[in-house]
């Protein structure tokens, strides 16, 4: 008896475990956003309840994306004016929004302290999600670092440019040897062909193998497509738009395949979104 409650209470847990993604890659215009707010609602449409922070603090672009109005921002969360739930959007097939400012130099500004009190914003958080993800701003600052290794998986979107290439390993490099992230999920994006992604995924393991100590998988291929451009001027995504279009197909694989990544259970020993969450989980493995 004392056995099957301990197993039930381990499974009520593990189901409120929140998958965290960070989709990222050094530099701007791969189509991170894009990618992004098209996975999350193509995680929608398979009936998953999903969360996209707008991580790019200070050039605010989901929200534009999709046509939102926004009254409240993450800054104001930081001033103490309101909670994270009251400053949510919501979007199209449901996915909550939690929107940044645009323009503002102080909130790319931030300390690391002020970024962790975001990252633990998200444990106060009452809306009921399944999944978060977290649409970094380019570069490597210390706000990019600070969202990336605070989830779970992350993806570095690349495309076939030498300065996609080299910033992306440039962010991995970071976050392996000053932050112990060993594993990092590649998404090649705006390729011709398979073939292209997979050639352009081998150039950049052949150089995080010479010189890092890290595990690359590439999990998606996203075809150019003209598509893209014709939802994003109509501020709608392409999943929408123009689901039998080769992107939309791939991205929506893409959702799929994140879906079955596993959730750890138990703390990375790092600030982690959602902390307290896993570490529960573990107190209640343990017993």
């Amino acid at each position: 008896m004392i056995v099957d409650q301990a197993s039930s209470l381990r499974n009520m847990n593990q189901s409120r475990l929140i998958k965290v993604i960070a989709v990222t890659g050094g530099k701007g215009g791969v189509g991170k956003t894009n990618i992004t707010l098209n996975t999350a609602i193509a995680m929608a449409k398979q009936g998953k309840r999903v969360m996209v922070l707008d991580a790019d603090l200070g050039l605010a672009n989901v929200d534009v994306m999709l046509g939102l109005r926004v009254e409240r921002n993450l800054s104001h969360v930081l001033s103490g004016e309101c909670t994270l739930d009251e400053v949510l959007v919501t979007g199209p097939h449901g996915i909550k929004i939690a929107p940044a400012t645009s323009g503002t130099q102080a909130m790319t500004e931030l300390t690391p302290t002020e970024h962790a009190g975001l990252i633990r914003a998200f444990s106060e958080l009452r809306s009921e999600i399944d999944v978060l993800i977290v649409d970094t701003a380019a570069g490597i600052s210390d706000m990019v670092l600070s969202f990336s290794k605070a989830s779970q998986d992350i993806m570095v979107v690349v495309c076939d440019e030498p300065t996609s290439l080299t910033d992306a390993y440039a962010l991995i490099k970071l976050l392996n040897r000053e932050h112990g992230v060993f594993r990092f999920k590649v998404v090649a994006n705006m390729v011709r062909d398979l073939r292209e992604g997979r050639e352009l995924f081998s150039k950049l393991s052949k150089v995080t193998g010479r010189f890092l100590d890290v595990a690359l998988e590439l999990v998606a291929t996203i075809p150019f497509d003209e598509n893209i451009r014709k939802s994003v001027r109509k501020q709608t995504a392409i999943v929408d738009a123009y689901p039998a279009s080769p992107a939309a197909v791939a991205i929506t694989q893409l959702a799929t395949q994140a879906l079955r990544w596993p959730i750890p259970s138990q703390p990375g020993g790092h600030l982690e979104f959602f902390l307290e969450q896993l570490a529960s989980s573990k107190a209640v493995g343990n017993q």
